[in-house]
């Protein structure tokens, strides 16, 4: 059996392949790091998003509250009115029936 030497051929191949998987490996790492960074980024962009959205509901259900408020008093309003209009309604007959 011949021993293998640093010049030959066979030894420079695993030697370059080695160097290829190094490469290749520090690639992967890098892709996935920079994967990782840009769903990082992702996530802080999401959750600014997601604060300012429930901000706006709180902010937009705020004023959804006023205006049930504001229909009910109108509402209260209205039948008040429609009191007061009855018993002028029932006041003026009395009146007319009166003087007939």
């Amino acid at each position: 059996m011949l021993k293998k030497t640093l010049f030959d051929d066979n030894q420079r191949r695993d030697q370059s392949t080695g160097l290829r998987k190094e490469v290749t490996s520090l690639e992967r790492l890098k892709s996935l790091e920079d994967k990782i960074t840009t769903a990082i980024e992702r996530v802080k962009t999401l959750k600014e998003e997601q604060f300012v959205m429930q901000r706006k509901i709180k902010e937009l259900e705020g004023m959804l509250n006023e205006k049930n408020e504001e229909i009910e008093q109108l509402r209260y309003e209205k039948d008040i009115i429609r009191n007061q209009i009855e018993g002028l309604l029932d006041e003026l007959e009395t009146l007319v029936s009166e003087k007939e």
